[in-house]
């Protein structure tokens, strides 16, 4: 079924002259802009294991990811430098897309005033003097001919994927407008743009038809984005590297279309997994890329999140990536907006039953009230949402009388459904689009001797 999947990517493209032009998946994901999303996972060092991160994805949500990500890194030791382990990374790269994602490469290269393998925070963070930034982007001087060795360095590897027929998202010089990195934050002539340029000058004359170009940006200082812009003939790709906003604003999302002149965009690094939700408010986004650890960290994801999203039928997975045949229609998700949002309660009865209990997707958990009258658990969706129901999955211990209330500020809340004959079970009550931010159920008469208890509160949304 995989070599199915990218029956036509599996042979190598036509040559190209310049960017925007004859790639088979950059065609793809102008194709799906709008329509549907490809979930990806970045693959950080070291390079020894380079699906260690996809390989989660796929453990906790029981889907691989359809976007592998790698990076030919920055490190390595005194003998073999960062060479050693690349052909690994290239493997991996080949096999991934040989199975049916998408293939994403990018490089934390060391600067050109030091050796080629280097740590972070001399190396990959350091800086570059005017004169220094003038030597390398003009021809013939020793700084811009030691450049030229380190771009001679990984292509070899990338002419390995262009002759086993495997299109790269090639995205050098990321989040181009941030000054944390060398490479980055320095407008001009002899600045980063030109930088970009001439990397993307020199592979394509090495004969790299096979890379698809991806020029990206970091959410600081939004209105400066086209400053860094190096070109429509130089970009296929407009990408957001989204940090400082766990998701963008729409005014960021407006600013990344009108940058990237009709190209497709994508959110190339984010640290929490967009809902479903948040995709369909913003639906040209055509591909995400989950940054590794974040991937595991509770602070960000969840395995019932994670799941959510790649199981939308919106998000493309392995297999689901078909380049001769891309999806022709927009799709309707009903979501679980509550699905590993922030819970609150007025009373828990034991460790273990806190609310968040009763948002994580998980049918054998609960919250649980104390043994009282009048308390209430409510969820933060994190943004307004046009509700369509409102779901409670009662434990033994269920309300005889309650509300369900919904509020925009915390502060003042508005009954949108009231039960004075509950019997538990599971209550679905529906709410024909009715907007808010946070769902509060509030009990203020017990059906048992013992508190309140819910397996689940859910908030549905169309997406």
């Amino acid at each position: 079924m995989a070599a199915a999947v990218l029956a036509v990517a599996t042979v190598a493209p036509s040559p190209r002259a310049d960017a925007a032009t004859g790639s088979t998946v950059a065609s793809y994901l102008s194709a799906i802009s709008g329509l549907r999303t490809v979930a990806g996972v970045h693959n950080k060092e070291p390079l020894t294991r380079p699906t260690a991160y996809t390989d989660q994805a796929r453990a906790m949500s029981g889907r691989t990811p359809g976007l592998w990500g790698g990076d030919f890194s920055f490190g390595g030791d005194a003998t073999s430098g960062v060479d050693a382990d690349r052909s690994v990374l290239v493997d991996a790269a080949r096999s991934q897309w040989q199975a049916g994602s998408l293939v994403t490469l990018m490089w934390h290269m060391c600067p050109p005033t030091g050796p080629a393998a280097c740590d972070w925070d001399s190396g990959v963070k350091g800086h570059l003097t005017d004169d220094q930034w003038t030597a390398l982007t003009t021809d013939g001087t020793a700084l811009n001919a030691t450049w030229r060795s380190r771009m001679d360095a990984v292509v070899p590897y990338l002419r390995m994927l262009r002759d086993a027929g495997v299109e790269v998202l090639w995205r050098p010089d990321h989040e181009l407008n941030d000054n944390w990195a060398w490479w980055g934050g320095r407008p001009g002539l002899h600045g980063s743009q030109a930088l970009y340029r001439m990397t993307h000058d020199y592979l394509t004359g090495k004969g790299l038809t096979n890379l698809v170009w991806v020029w990206s940006v970091k959410d600081v200082d939004t209105a400066a984005f086209a400053d860094y812009y190096p070109g429509d003939a130089y970009v296929d790709v407009a990408g957001l590297d989204s940090w400082m906003q766990a998701f963008p604003s729409d005014d960021t999302y407006a600013r990344m279309l009108a940058v990237a002149h009709g190209k497709p965009v994508a959110l190339t690094e984010v640290s929490r997994a967009p809902t479903p939700y948040q995709l369909s408010r913003q639906p040209r986004w055509s591909y995400f890329m989950i940054w590794s650890e974040y991937l595991t960290d509770p602070a960000y994801n969840t395995p019932a999140g994670v799941t959510q999203t790649l199981a939308a039928r919106r998000v493309l997975t392995q297999g689901e990536i078909r380049l001769a045949s891309p999806p022709a229609s927009p799709v309707t998700d009903v979501t679980n907006a509550a699905l590993g949002r922030p819970a609150y309660a007025s009373s828990v009865d034991a460790a273990g039953r806190e609310p968040d209990r009763a948002v994580d997707g998980d049918g054998t958990t609960r919250w649980s009230s104390a043994y009282a009258d009048q308390q209430w658990i409510y969820t933060d969706l994190g943004q307004d949402m046009p509700l369509t129901s409102v779901r409670l999955t009662w434990e033994t211990a269920f309300a005889k009388q309650y509300q369900v209330q919904v509020s925009d500020d915390q502060q003042t809340w508005t009954t949108v459904f009231e039960d004075d004959h509950g019997d538990g079970g599971v209550d679905t009550i529906a709410l024909a689009g009715r907007r808010a931010r946070y769902v509060k159920v509030y009990a203020w008469s017990r059906g048992t001797p013992w508190g309140y208890s819910l397996w689940e509160l859910s908030a549905s949304v169309t997406a």
